[in-house]
């Protein structure tokens, strides 16, 4: 039985950029038992470190510090949201944006207002009339994020006094099985965090004799440049980096063939490039031939706008050598994210594998 309530509570738990500690926290209680040390540094990333199991053999891969090789996974924790700028004085709230947004996708949404004091469900909508009293020049345009508001339903003083500028939002949606897919929003990039903690795991139950270190690190800040993985790569120095995230999945209508950048249901990415970085051409050809051996499906990827925090890892001090595993999803950054089941088991399946291997 593959863990997916974990990956329905995960995308479910709040947490943009600079406040992902609720979902550090499940984690924490996640991941007990399978590392070694287990620490929190000053940006809020997580790194859990897993020593070697078993001798190292003759010929064995060592680190370029001495020791056992350092494979490093960077799983980041945080979701697209929002963060309160302004209460106005008939108690609606005003943002701004924390990650990228297409405001196609943001009209009439529920939401959760995360304060001091709780979690409230609020509606988003941008100001303007509604359809019964618009123009189709009205109906024709589309608003920017700044003129979205939320509605908590409340009285103006009571709204003021339960919430204050930097209180965050993010999108209220449940987490749900489709058929062969599982759909939620924030699987960009709790799938991550998922595939962190259940690759480990995976080694845990197999009693896998690896003899390198495996450090996975739950990263902050990802969506808005990096930031967590930067400082996290930086203090791990890793010899080999798996970025680890979701990517286009364009295998829907309204986008031709050649642009889809990966199909669902044939297997895990294996990230060639993107914006951030390209991926070490021998790294990509041992992820690639061990994906044949164990008979893992998978497919080459290329991302032509984005980056992931394996960039963070291959530029980190004196360098690494860096490659993506990623998992193709369709709906990206909306509240309908959803990848295939398989493809997300290809993926927790060759991370094992490779950290087996080595």
């Amino acid at each position: 039985m593959e863990n997916l309530d974990l990956l329905k509570r995960l995308c479910e738990t709040p947490g943009v950029p600079g406040r992902e500690e609720r979902v550090r926290a499940l984690i924490e209680k996640e991941v007990a038992g399978l590392f070694d040390s287990v620490e929190s540094d000053a940006l809020g990333n997580l790194i859990c470190r897993r020593k070697p199991r078993g001798k190292a053999k003759k010929g064995s891969p060592e680190s370029k510090h001495g020791g056992p090789l350092r494979i490093m996974m960077l799983c980041h924790m945080d979701e697209i949201g929002f963060y309160v700028t302004a209460i106005d004085d008939k108690g609606f709230l005003w943002m701004n944006p924390a990650g990228g947004f297409d405001t196609r996708n943001l009209f009439s949404r529920r939401v959760t207002v995360v304060g001091d004091d709780g979690d409230y469900h609020g509606v988003m909508n941008p100001g303007g009339r509604p359809v019964h009293i618009s123009s189709p020049k009205d109906r024709e345009r589309v608003p920017e994020v700044k003129e979205f508001f939320v509605d908590v339903g409340m009285k103006a003083d009571v709204v003021k006094k339960k919430f204050k500028v930097g209180d965050y939002v993010v999108m209220n949606e449940p987490a749900i099985e489709v058929g062969d897919k599982f759909v939620s929003k924030a699987l960009d990039n709790r799938v991550a965090c998922w595939l962190g903690i259940e690759s480990v795991r995976k080694l845990e139950k197999t009693k896998a004799q690896h003899t390198c270190e495996v450090i996975v690190a739950f990263t902050t800040q990802e969506e808005v440049g990096l930031r967590g993985a930067k400082t996290a790569s930086h203090a791990v120095q890793p010899d080999i980096g798996f970025g680890i995230d979701v990517t286009l999945s364009c295998d829907t209508p309204g986008v031709p063939s050649e642009e889809a950048v990966t199909k669902q249901g044939i297997g895990f990415g294996l990230h060639i490039k993107d914006s951030s970085f390209i991926s070490d051409h021998t790294l990509v050809s041992e992820v690639e031939a061990l994906a044949k051996k164990n008979k893992i499906a998978y497919q080459r990827t290329i991302l032509a706008a984005g980056g992931q925090d394996g960039a963070a890892a291959q530029q980190a001090a004196a360098g690494a050598r860096a490659v993506g595993i990623t998992v193709g999803t369709r709906y990206i950054h909306t509240v309908t994210e959803m990848i295939d089941k398989k493809d997300l088991y290809a993926a927790r399946d060759i991370l094992t594998a490779y950290c087996a291997s080595r």
